[in-house]
């Protein structure tokens, strides 16, 4: 498979979000094609070796009309997420500064993954796992899922990347998953929306989230979920606006 040659830590490690916050950088690169300043990190540590990560930094953001400025904090808002709802499909993010080029920005840990390989070659292999990609970035609510931001790593495991324009507070899901509109959302991601609920409404949750968004965000987040637990269907793409993202990929 053409995959980016890069070594990766294994995402499941106990102290990835250490090794990601505190390992030294060892060498970056732009990655050209990307819309804001993105870079690989080589970081090496001690004790784990070699790994590499994406990172997005506040200083390479290109301003926006409608999402405030530091869009790096809503790829940790949306880790986050995935970690509350016990569902690990968002690779380890953190929040980082020291010995970064270019300042405070976003470290996701980097997935090997075979770059050919989108939501619209998988989709049909992985139906229950789409549907809660699916799930996700309505409670997310997503601005920009492209098929190319669901990736298969070399463990037939999916990972969902790229979250930048996400948990707006007015509703705005663009995304090229669709395809269930209208079908009831499956029991047990249900189950995990409540739990998610209570979590919303006690515990650390809140304030973790608000280190990343603001209060109208977070209580937005609050009613979508509540709104899917009253009405457990799909959405429809709207007409009143543009309900994909482009490029598709």
């Amino acid at each position: 498979m053409d995959r980016f040659p890069l070594e990766s830590w294994d995402p499941d490690r106990p102290d990835i979000a250490p090794l990601l916050a505190e390992s030294a950088l060892v060498d970056s690169g732009l990655i050209p094609s990307a819309s804001n300043y993105v870079f690989v990190l080589a970081l090496k540590s001690a004790e784990a070796g070699r790994g590499h990560a994406i990172y997005k930094p506040s200083r390479g953001e290109a301003p926006l009309w409608d999402f405030p400025p530091d869009l790096y904090l809503r790829e940790q808002a949306t880790y986050l997420l995935s970690e509350a709802l016990g569902w690990g499909i968002v690779p380890p993010t953190v929040i980082r500064e020291v010995g970064l080029e270019h300042g405070v920005g976003s470290v996701q840990l980097y997935i090997p993954h075979d770059r050919r390989c989108t939501f619209f070659d998988l989709r049909g292999r992985f139906p229950a796992e789409m549907r809660r990609f699916a799930t996700f970035d309505w409670l997310s609510n997503n601005a920009d899922r492209k098929g190319g931001h669901i990736i298969l790593d070399g463990r037939n495991r999916l990972w969902a990347i790229d979250h930048g324009l996400t948990f707006h507070a007015e509703e705005k899901l663009r995304t090229v998953i669709w395809d269930y509109a209208e079908e009831p959302v499956p029991e047990p991601l249900l189950g995990d929306i409540e739990a998610l609920l209570g979590q919303l409404d006690g515990g650390d949750l809140p304030e973790r989230l608000g280190a990343c968004l603001d209060r109208s965000e977070i209580e937005a987040l609050r009613a979508r979920a509540a709104m899917i637990l009253r009405e457990p269907r799909f959405p429809v793409p709207p007409s009143s606006r543009r309900p994909y993202p482009w490029p598709l990929v």
